[in-house]
This record gives C-alpha cells, sequence and structure tokens, in this order.
C-alpha cells in the first residue's frame, strides 16, 4: 500500500454518480476479488467505477454498449496518469492518514517532546544495527524539543529479539533502558523476566501487526507526515535529506 515516499499526483475532476445497479460485466470483475468503491465520472465519456484489489486501486470502464468491462489505466494525451491521481486522491492518501492516527497513537517508547508538532514512528529491532544509527542519528532533533519520536519495538531479526524487546518494555523506565541499550551497543540491558507478562507479549503483538499493516518488511521502518498530511515511509538508514524532510532543519548546534 505504502512507497518510500507517497506524493500527491495532480487530480483530475471526480463526480460521484447516483446509485444505480452494478452493471453485469462489472460485477463478474468484482467477483474476481475487486472490491468497487463507487461510480465516478472520468475525462472521456465512459462510464466508470473505482475499485481496490487487496490494497491497489483499480479503475474500471464500460464499454458503450454496456455489456463490456475494462480494467486499467486512463492516460490522457500528455501521457497523465489519471487512475494514478485518482487512486492518491480517494484510497491511498485517507488510508495513509487513517494508519497514521494508529501509528501515533500506538504505545511505545516515546522521547522528545510530547508537545512537538512533528511526530515520527519507527518500528525498531534490538538487534538491527540501522535501528541503532536511526537512533543515534535523531538525537539532535530530539534534545532540541522539536520533534516526539515514538519507538515500536518489533521482534524481526534474532531469535532473542522478543526477549530483549521484552526485557525493555518491562523496564520501570523504558525509555531509559531502550536509551541504554543503544548508547553501549546492546550490551546494557534489563534483565528478561522469568516470563513475558502477557500485557507485554499482546503489546509486542500489536506491534508487529501494525509494522504488517503498513507493509514494511524490514528495520527501521519509518512513518512520518509531510506538509501535506500525506503518510510518507522510509524503510532503512535514511540519508541526511530524508532526516531533514522527516524531522525539519537540522539544530543549529548539532
Amino acid at each position: 500500500m505504502l512507497q518510500k515516499q507517497l506524493a500527491l499526483f495532480s487530480v483530475f475532476p471526480l463526480l460521484v454518480w447516483a446509485s444505480e445497479p452494478i452493471p453485469p460485466a462489472v460485477q463478474q470483475i468484482e467477483k474476481q476479488g475487486v472490491k468497487i468503491i463507487r461510480e465516478v465520472k472520468t475525462d472521456g465519456g465512459l462510464r466508470s467505477w473505482l475499485g481496490q484489489y487487496q490494497d491497489m486501486g483499480v479503475t474500471i470502464w464500460l464499454t458503450p454498449d454496456g455489456k463490456h468491462a475494462i480494467s486499467g489505466y486512463l492516460y490522457d494525451e500528455k501521457g497523465q496518469n489519471l487512475s494514478e491521481a485518482l487512486f492518491q486522491r480517494e484510497l491511498y492518501i485517507p488510508q495513509g492518514r487513517q494508519l497514521w492516527e494508529k501509528l501515533n497513537a500506538a504505545q511505545g517508547i516515546k522521547e522528545g517532546n510530547p508537545e512537538a508538532k512533528r511526530k515520527v514512528v519507527v518500528f525498531a529491532d534490538p538487534f538491527c544495527p540501522y535501528c541503532k544509527q536511526f537512533w543515534a542519528a535523531a538525537r539532535p532533533w530530539i534534545s532540541s524539543g522539536k520533534v516526539e519520536l515514538n519507538t515500536l519495538l518489533v521482534a524481526v531479526i534474532n531469535p532473542k529479539s522478543g526477549q530483549y524487546a521484552s526485557a525493555i518494555l518491562n523496564a520501570d523506565d523504558p525509555a531509559k533502558a531502550w536509551s541504554d541499550y543503544e548508547m553501549s551497543n546492546g550490551k546494557k540491558r534489563p534483565e528478561p523476566p522469568a516470563s513475558t507478562p502477557k500485557e507485554t507479549f499482546n503489546l509486542l503483538q500489536y506491534h508487529q501487526q501494525l509494522m504488517d499493516e503498513t507493509g514494511a518488511v524490514a528495520t527501521p521502518a519509518i512513518y512520518y507526515m509531510n506538509d501535506k498530511q500525506e503518510l510518507q515511509q522510509v524503510v532503512g538508514m535514511p540519508d541526511e535529506k530524508q532526516l531533514e524532510a522527516m524531522f525539519g532543519p537540522k539544530p543549529p548546534s548539532a
């Protein structure tokens, strides 16, 4: 569903048709697993529908005889992909905003200023070296009070990842435990509990569920909202340009 950088494509006129029965030809496409969202009016004069297959947008057109349906992309004479613009406007951007609400509300290790306008969420594994690099790179912004970073621990790299994540989350001060762990290069960590408390197990499971929902398969998987309120994703260690895109200009003292 999400790409590394989601961008708003130019949009074209969109009108919702009055509710009418879906023609049989379009119903046949629906039977193939495509969810029909709504009928829309697009340039070109053909009756058309917005649909979704799994996480991907689909555009469908009905031929003038009403007996045939076509699915695919619609382009104009300038080569603009008008279907993609529709998907961004009607599916991907709204879905990204809904997902951001869940990510931002998730119970994780929060560092920085809770009143900061810039919020960043990262999925991290205790054994991920790039997660450590990202944690260190974020320090100037965290210290400046301009950003709040919410780290959602997951267990995806090492058989001991869950044990380490559980120990950190069960510490009296998880943020300090995570900081100590990262600063010591994984050498300093709380003693793991004899058995993982149910609350911690459920929390780690929920973090994994959220990560699966984003489509990310590696850590760090980082999420933030840009100035247009579009969800952005960066997987792996960001470069300097990406860091400033998510955190803002680097503090002068950094």
